[in-house]
């Protein structure tokens, strides 16, 4: 299929100028480009209408979940009728392998895999092998390991009612499912499951929802249908299915035998190299591990032996979701001032942790080439496909490397960036309340930015004790909730967000109507001109916008940050002036609730009470429904409430003088 963009609006400001550009660019062979878009400008807009023009399977490389979660929903909208894909780390919950010689101390690594992000993982890699106008939207996980894409396309297999098998079917399709690494399950199907009753086959693909039925009548597949996993009734029919692994790291059972002997010969040539505890430590975890994937094909930690399952050399960089990609592709890379950083900087970390567990005798010398991409790698990848840099504040590296720089200053909706303030830092927090207040009573939400995660958690306690709803937004709560927790502000359940750098790129909150950036003058990764920028842009969206710093002194970053902003407002003002544009606040639909929100560390604890009562009614109101269920889900989310509520606060050692 071809790509088909949908969308009730038609580009305008500088969107139409930047996207003839773009695309003539793309065609007259243009490998680098970037589009410098003010924030609000319609950046996802552009690209959605570039992709459409090229019709070239795309990857959207955003730097944080967040970010990356709100660009697939809008991609979604865009193109309804083509494949958009979610690629990001799988893990809510990630501890390392390590090992800390000063300390003798062995940290095994412990990880809690989201189901629903690892599906979304096998289905994006799936859509790549199987069509070609497919957008995957993905973080800096795209360029770890991912298995050999020939093998994991080898490894499938098709389910096609016109073919016969001259083989027992039945058992044929069960070993096929289970050398693609699906596990037999007749009590509970679920993604990467499968089980049997008599000639009727069901499974669940790891990058599906619901389930597929085989009906087989002797040697050939009488019919392939899809089930809906709740009721059970036919969704859909198929002449042909193709089944890919479970897994991603899935090969040939002559391929495994190959390199189970080469895991075994790396051991051989390591062992004298170590002294005897070491040797030791490192035979018996090795042993283990390939008699676990000789009885199973599958062993905890895997990937750390993927140089020989994947038939590499040492030294060649491992296979990540790009190779998952037709020779050629689009490449953008969104907010690049702070992706192409993040990129770089993923290798010598990984390097550094995996040397102690080498030099000690947990892991063979080749997990090391279980890795990232080192940067000159990626900018090899780069250099074989088209890449958009996109950014409000692009960095050195993409106005050297780019062919082209498409500024994209006037939004769509004539709205122009928002008027900033400095304030000092004295009285700073009754300024703040202030501000707060009025954007609340004309209808508006805050964010207040801070440089510390003790600082926002206290301000976020305070703020609710004055009575204001706030909620704090944290790296510990998970990928899917963090979007829930947005969504909660625009909705209005709260009305301020009190985070740290979270609050900075593609946040896209149309009812922010005020910025509180405290700190302002703390020179700094946090404070510099890029992100100052990119805060104040924050309120961009919004007719009523203000933007406060609060600072003591003007430094270099501020003065820049104010000179780009007022650059940008003059050329805004004079557009709409010149075409007699009224500008308007954005008007963006909120979307369904997706998950339930089970942390609770983001609602400040003066704030439990009244969240207890208001549930405690939700519960009364769903028992008399005879809703039993949602009671109690309520029930015990009022358990958890409570629970924080009379927690006590950890005290703090005291250091004995001497």
């Amino acid at each position: 299929m071809k790509f088909k963009l949908k969308s009730d609006f038609d580009p305008k400001g500088s969107q139409p100028a930047a996207i003839k550009k773009l695309v003539t660019g793309l065609k007259n062979k243009k490998k680098y480009q970037t589009l410098l878009g003010v924030t609000g400008s319609g950046k996802t807009f552009t690209v959605a209408n570039v992709i459409q023009q090229i019709q070239k399977p795309t990857i959207v490389i955003a730097h944080n979940k967040t970010l990356a979660a709100q660009l697939y929903n809008e991609f979604k909208d865009f193109f309804p009728e083509n494949r958009v894909e979610y690629f990001v780390s799988y893990y809510d919950y990630y501890q390392p392998e390590s090992y800390i010689p000063s300390k003798d101390q062995y940290i095994e690594k412990d990880a809690q895999i989201n189901p629903k992000i690892e599906q979304m993982r096998l289905a994006a890699t799936a859509s790549l092998l199987s069509r070609n106008d497919v957008i995957v939207i993905a973080s800096v996980s795209c360029i770890y390991n991912v298995g050999n894409p020939e093998y994991y396309k080898g490894m499938g297999f098709d389910l096609d009612v016109k073919k016969t098998v001259s083989t027992n079917l039945r058992n044929h399709l069960i070993s096929k499912l289970v050398e693609s690494q699906y596990e037999r399950n007749n009590m509970e199907l679920m993604p990467g499951r499968f089980r049997v009753k008599g000639d009727t086959i069901d499974f669940i693909p790891g990058y599906f929802d619901n389930i597929i039925r085989v009906e087989l009548a002797g040697d050939k597949i009488d019919r392939i249908v899809e089930l809906d996993k709740v009721t059970g009734n036919v969704v859909d029919k198929f002449d042909y299915f193709f089944v890919y692994p479970a897994k991603h790291f899935v090969m040939p059972e002559e391929k495994t035998k190959a390199a189970l002997q080469k895991i075994r010969d790396e051991l051989d040539e390591t062992l004298p190299n170590l002294d005897m505890i070491e040797a030791h430590r490192l035979k018996q975890r090795t042993m283990y591990d390939l008699e676990m994937i000789e009885e199973t094909g599958f062993c905890k930690g895997i990937e750390n032996y993927s140089m020989h399952l994947e038939g590499r050399d040492p030294k060649t960089r491992p296979f990540c979701l790009l190779d998952y990609f037709s020779e050629d592709c689009l490449i953008v890379i969104d907010e690049s001032h702070q992706m192409l950083p993040q990129i770089r900087g993923m290798f010598n970390g990984d390097r550094a942790r995996k040397k102690n567990l080498i030099d000690y005798g947990f892991r063979l010398p080749s997990a090391l080439e279980n890795r990232p991409l080192q940067f000159n790698e990626f900018e090899n990848i780069m250099s074989d496909n088209s890449v958009l840099f996109v950014s409000a504040t692009p960095a050195n590296y993409e106005l050297e490397h780019s062919q082209q720089v498409v500024e994209q200053i006037i939004r769509p909706t004539g709205l122009v960036d928002p008027l900033v303030f400095v304030q000092p830092s004295e009285g700073q927090i009754d300024n703040l309340k202030q501000e707060i207040a009025t954007a609340i009573k004309r209808g508006d939400r805050a964010l207040v930015t801070t440089i510390t995660k003790k600082l926002a958690e206290e301000l976020a306690e305070f703020l609710a004790k004055e009575g204001i709803k706030t909620r704090y937004l944290h790296s510990e709560i998970d990928t899917i909730e963090r979007t829930e927790i947005i969504r909660e502000l625009r909705l209005g359940k709260f009305d301020v967000l009190v985070g740290i750098n979270l609050l900075r790129e593609g946040l896209d909150i149309p009812e922010v109507g005020f910025i509180g950036i405290l700190d302002a003058d703390k020179e700094g990764f946090l404070r510099d001109a890029r992100s100052l920028i990119q805060i104040i842009g924050r309120a961009a969206r919004n007719i009523n916008s203000k933007v406060v710093l609060y600072a003591d002194r003007m430094t270099d970053s501020i003065i820049k940050a104010l000179g780009e902003t007022k650059r940008r407002r003059e050329l805004q003002l004079k557009h709409n002036k010149d075409n007699n544009i009224t500008p308007k606040t954005i008007i963006k639909a909120i979307k369904e609730k997706v998950v339930e929100i089970k942390d609770t560390k983001h609602i400040p604890k003066s704030d439990i009470p009244n969240l207890i009562v208001e549930l405690e009614a939700d519960m009364t109101e769903a028992a008399d429904k005879l809703d039993f269920e949602t009671a109690i889900h309520l029930r015990d989310q009022i358990k958890n409430l409570n629970k924080k509520l009379t927690e006590k606060p950890k005290e703090k050692v005291k250091s004995k003088k001497k």
